[in-house]
């Protein structure tokens, strides 16, 4: 499959296309039998696969489901994508599993949770590891999000894998995100307070038919007033994220929780959010970009192996040998650019 046809797979919205624009990406390599170029240093496959798709962005909601193990994010996700078929609507769900310290692979245990759904033709669902990742995202998700707004669904959902704070990444990633949490947490309860509270939109209280529901309920509702009334934001601009008591399992409290989402989007449109959420999207985007490119640079010159056995020898502290690199980077960098422009 070339390139060319890859694409019109997409569009498409042929699972197989899918599928295999997202290995592309994650592998990072060349279609085929063409020779990959250097990591990261641009012009790959995969790069413009990306270039030539992301025009055709920004018209899905994008949507996180995000917290802790064991919350239940993979069944109420299931449930989400059911009551959103039944609206009509086109969804896919990326599930970032955790990278098998073995195999290098994603567990796969959100897609074997949802193989119920994989008969659905409007529906399609792709496990990601995260490959070391920090966030709880993998490295190319960032791109096959695009790569799935691009092809057409009206709703994208990315569920994280349950790494509790380091997961802010994901609200560079979407426009509405939701955070699930469950009775019984504890002081688990001031780990949310202290590293999901910002980045949440919408609270799900899951498995609400247990034990300590309500105190977990009024904890979360006192923490978000408490929250809001130290935010320093104006009654006009100030918005409280709503709490929504689900239980996935039967399902119930699934369609209030598409609307919470759905309403969400409607606000960050009237408020004029919208626009700024997926400007910051893009701009980490381009700092990841800029990243693999500097890399790129220092690998091909062979500096960073010589700078590191130098460093050894010397007992220079990481800060030094950084500074030696990037002084030395310009030159390896506008070359990499140049032979961008020509191909």
């Amino acid at each position: 499959m070339d390139l060319d046809a890859l694409i019109r797979g997409v569009e498409d919205r042929s699972p197989r296309a899918l599928g295999r624009a997202i290995s592309l990406l994650e592998r990072g390599e060349p279609l085929g039998a063409e020779p990959p170029g250097p990591p990261g240093a641009g012009g790959s496959t995969a790069e413009e696969l990306v270039r030539r798709l992301y025009p055709k962005t920004g018209r899905a909601r994008l949507v996180g489901i995000t917290g802790p193990p064991g919350s239940g994010k993979s069944t109420l996700v299931e449930g989400l994508v059911r009551h959103l078929r039944e609206q009509g609507e086109t969804v896919a769900v990326l599930a970032i599993d955790p990278t098998s310290p073995f195999t290098g692979g994603a567990l796969l245990g959100d897609r074997v949770r949802m193989q119920s759904l994989a008969t659905d033709p409007e529906v399609f669902i792709r496990s990601m590891a995260t490959r070391g990742a920090l966030g709880g995202l993998a490295a190319a998700a960032h791109d096959a999000v695009d790569l799935l707004d691009a092809a057409g669904f009206d709703v994208v959902i990315v569920e994280t894998v349950g790494v509790g704070q380091d997961e802010v990444d994901v609200v560079r990633s979407v426009d509405t995100v939701a955070v699930v949490v469950i009775p019984g947490m504890g002081d688990d309860i001031q780990a949310v307070k202290a590293g999901l509270l910002e980045i949440a939109d919408v609270f799900v209280l899951n498995k609400a038919d247990r034990d300590g529901a309500e105190r977990t309920y009024k904890d979360l509702l006192f923490m978000l007033e408490t929250a809001t009334e130290a935010g320093g934001e104006s009654a006009a601009e100030a918005r409280t994220p709503p709490v929504l008591r689900t239980v996935a399992s039967r399902p119930e409290g699934i369609p209030e929780l598409a609307e919470a989402l759905a309403e969400h989007r409607r606000w960050l449109e009237r408020a004029g959010r919208l626009r700024a959420r997926r400007r910051q999207r893009l701009e980490l985007r381009v700092e990841e970009a800029l990243k693999r490119r500097v890399l790129a640079a220092a690998n091909r010159s062979d500096r960073l192996g010589r700078e590191v056995d130098r460093a050894i020898v010397e007992g220079s502290d990481p800060y030094r040998v950084a500074d030696r690199l990037f002084e030395g980077l310009a030159p390896f960098v506008e070359q990499t650019q140049e032979e961008e422009d020509v191909s």
